[in-house]
């Protein structure tokens, strides 16, 4: 006697199931609960084990095909391989009925003169393959029957094309998509090879070995060069050590934290890009983001004067102008040059004066009263592509700003209407480290806000000074 194997209910509102693979094949024998095939659907992949012991009689739904939950998959015979072979497709569980009028004609020719009882028909799934009912017919006249009549009644006899005509050639298996992301292949591109050009996992192994030759015959890596100092030992210059003598000085003898914001600054960067030919044409110097950092926070410490000020026993000098210190980054270590009474100057001035002092640094042409004197300190760590940090404050100085790199991304912006929406702004991070001996974190937030408010504005066109 010969058992259907049905897609069983794989989970809560699964409908449908993908067969991925057969484990076994037509005169396979199987055990009971031994795995028969791999079905993916939208919420689990998994493995359809045998409900009965047989022989493989009859595999009903191709690999890659999506069938219905309760749908037919294969026919397992009770008995030996050998009665795989003339066996014609029979229905577990069949319900006796007349045959149906349409379905004559295409039996009529080659049943007729064998058959004088109606047939039987699965009543559920019109896919079901229909039999005579007198099973025992003789040997030589089984094979035409299964041959010729019973594949154009049935629509799932012939190579189950009935059961695909209908299906989405563009829908991907969970397991395929899933091997897909896990490679790296974009399904868009691979040519399916499947059933209507269903995209299978084979399609996928080989999208990527091609992806992989492509990777592997890219430009290789280039190692860093290795330093010539690694694995030796030098003494400490004398420019190291006063900085290192300073760094810990003021880290013992001040209480420094640091509180970051985040800016826009999309209205500077759209600024610049419009007067830049201008600027160039009139100063000589190309109009980069730290002028507009530099005049904004000179501004600020004028309202602020506690970021501009000095601790001296038990008194504080507020200092009367704002001279701003910039680290420069030179092959002897990290000095800071002076740019007096910023908040006086205009950012062609600013320009110009940044990159002289950090030009005449570099070359080691500073003269000494250059470096002395300042009372607040920029840093501009983000021209090494540093997202933010937090700088030392050096005494006798109270606070140091540092300025991060200028990085477009996806930001949530508020029209004047109040509407909402995401759009692409450069956006940077400034990161103020003060001590906390003189200047409260709400003493720092205020001066960080005045600061970005500046710059978001970006009201500048007055202090271009071309």
């Amino acid at each position: 006697m010969s058992e259907s194997v049905v897609l069983p209910a794989l989970g809560e509102s699964v409908t449908e199931g993908t067969v991925t693979r057969w484990l076994k094949k037509v005169g396979d024998s199987v055990a009971v609960d031994e795995p028969l095939v791999e079905v993916s659907t939208d919420k689990v992949d998994t493995e359809i084990p045998s409900p009965v012991a047989g022989v493989i009689e009859q595999i009903l739904v191709q690999e890659d095909e999506t069938v219905q939950v309760g749908a037919v998959l294969v026919i397992i015979s009770g008995g030996s391989g050998a009665a795989a072979a003339p066996a014609a497709p029979v229905v577990a569980e069949p319900v006796a009925a007349p045959v149906a009028a349409p379905a004559a004609p295409p039996v009529a020719a080659p049943v007729a003169p064998m058959v004088s009882t109606p047939m039987i028909y699965t009543p559920a799934a019109p896919v079901t393959p229909v039999v005579p009912v007198a099973a025992p017919v003789a040997a030589p006249v089984a094979p035409p029957v299964t041959a010729s009549p019973v594949v154009p009644t049935a629509p799932v006899a012939s190579p189950a094309a009935p059961v695909t005509a209908g299906t989405d050639a563009g829908y991907v298996t969970p397991l395929v998509r899933k091997l897909a992301q896990d490679s790296g292949v974009d399904l868009t591109r691979v040519v399916g090879s499947g059933v209507g050009g269903r995209i299978r996992k084979e399609d996928v192994l080989s999208a990527t070995s091609g992806t992989s030759s492509s990777i592997s015959t890219s430009a290789p890596h280039v190692p860093a060069p290795v330093s010539a100092q690694r694995g030796t030992s030098e003494p400490m210059s004398r420019l190291r050590k006063v900085l290192a003598e300073r760094a810990v000085a003021s880290m013992v003898s001040s209480a420094q934290l640091t509180t970051v914001v985040e800016v826009d600054v999309t209205k500077i960067a759209e600024m610049r890009k419009a007067v830049q030919p201008a600027f160039q044409a009139a100063t000589g110097t190309k109009l980069n983001f730290l002028p507009f950092f530099f005049l904004a926070t000179a501004e600020a410490l004028r309202s602020h004067p506690k970021l501009n000020a000095s601790i001296e026993g038990e008194m504080i000098n507020y200092h009367p102008t704002e001279n701003i210190s910039f680290a420069v980054d030179t092959e002897r270590g990290l000095l800071t040059p002076v740019i007096r009474d910023a908040a006086t100057l205009n950012l062609a001035q600013i320009a110009a004066q940044i990159a002289d002092l950090a030009s005449r640094t570099r070359e080691n042409k500073l003269k000494p009263d250059e470096m002395m004197g300042g009372t607040f300190t920029l840093t501009n760590t983000g021209s090494r592509g540093a997202l933010f940090d937090t700088p030392v404050v050096f005494l006798p100085q109270v606070a140091i700003l540092g300025t991060g790199i200028v990085q477009k991304r996806p930001v949530v912006i508020t029209a004047a209407d109040g509407q909402e929406s995401i759009a692409i702004r450069s956006m940077v991070y400034l990161a103020l480290s003060y001590d906390h001996r003189l200047i409260d974190g709400a003493d720092a937030s205020r001066f960080l806000v005045d600061v970005k408010a500046r710059l978001e504005s970006a009201n500048f066109q007055a202090n271009l000074g071309i």
